[in-house]
């Protein structure tokens, strides 16, 4: 399900840029972008319509095209995915089944690219399901804080680091100065002080200070992280790169930690790190 009210809420109404509001939400910049000049195609600013909900709100920025006239025979794709499925079955004797019930249909090359199309809008995730005390996923936050120098009210970026269980969704949100390894160690020992436990597995992200050398298959842990994996007894499982529905739980705790904390906050003026 597309993030347009959360994109265009972020960019119409925070004006964070596009780098930003995709780190946020999980989406690439171009995507961001995309959903910005449509809205404004659209003529959309924010506050959006009163009671315009999230599929008109889809609709009115992704208009349906229109139907192509067409007498020839539309094939069951439900039935073709079904069928290619199978061992030794292909595309093209599925199509050579449908050709040969329908000779007025669809040539091959045309066959499957509308089955493509098809597939695109029908694709499936899987659901997860977590056990109370198995899995704690970690992350930073895209939007930053930031501490005044009470003397020279120089101004320095501050960084949000979060962590959400994956059954309960309770959320542990910590300030800390940078992304370096030693701050990200030590948000972990506050975030298991806070649930006043550790769990079996943590699913962090692939930053630098998590994962030495990134692969979808065998990430190279950083030693050090490693030494705290064995020190609480737990595993590390980073999520995959590029796949934030892997993590998918503490996505939803950023985006819900930006809206109800940090945008509250923004104006707020903190001297300490201990204050903010």
């Amino acid at each position: 399900m597309r993030k347009i009210r959360e994109v265009l809420r972020l960019r119409l109404e925070h004006g964070m840029t596009a780098r930003e509001v995709g780190a946020a939400c999980g989406m690439s910049c171009t995507t961001v972008l995309e959903y910005g000049s449509r809205a404004k195609a659209a003529n959309l600013k924010w506050p959006l319509p009163e009671g315009l909900s999230d599929a008109g709100l889809e609709v009115l920025l992704f208009p349906p095209a229109p139907p192509q006239a067409t007498d020839r025979p539309l094939p069951d794709w439900d039935h073709v995915r079904s069928e290619i499925a199978k061992k030794g079955v292909t595309m093209h004797l599925v199509w050579q089944e449908y050709i040969r019930e329908h000779p007025d249909g669809y040539r091959h090359s045309r066959f499957a690219e509308l089955y493509r199309e098809w597939e695109g809008r029908h694709s499936y995730v899987m659901v997860q399901h977590h056990r109370p005390g198995e899995k704690l996923f970690v992350d930073f936050s895209g939007m930053t804080m930031q501490l005044t120098d009470p003397e020279s009210g120089e101004l320095q970026e501050v960084q949000i680091f979060l962590a959400a269980s994956g059954y309960s969704q309770f959320i542990f949100v910590r300030a800390c100065r940078t992304q370096t390894l030693r701050d990200w160690l030590d948000c972990h020992a506050f975030a298991f002080e806070f649930y006043g436990g550790v769990f079996e597995v943590v699913v962090p992200d692939n930053l630098k200070a998590a994962v030495k050398t990134p692969c979808r298959f065998e990430p190279e842990k950083n030693p050090a992280y490693g030494d705290l994996a064995r020190h609480y007894g737990i595993v590390v499982l980073p999520a995959r790169a590029g796949k934030p529905k892997d993590k998918a739980k503490v996505e939803n705790a950023v985006l819900q930690v930006e809206r109800w904390v940090l945008a509250p906050l923004r104006n707020r003026v903190f001297f300490t790190l201990e204050e903010l």
